[in-house]
């Protein structure tokens, strides 16, 4: 089942460092970063 969500900028970019955030915590315990990756490229404009 896909679902689209409609975000504003404020939103899209708490969203975005939430994710980056979380991506450096993944390569920090030197864990794949695949998954975020797709859903930054996704929301990036």
């Amino acid at each position: 089942m896909k679902r689209k969500f409609k975000f504003d900028d404020y939103e899209v970019n708490i969203i975005i460092k939430a994710l980056i955030e979380l991506r450096n915590q993944l390569i920090a315990e030197g864990r794949y970063t695949d998954a975020v990756d797709e859903i930054i490229l996704k929301l990036v404009p």
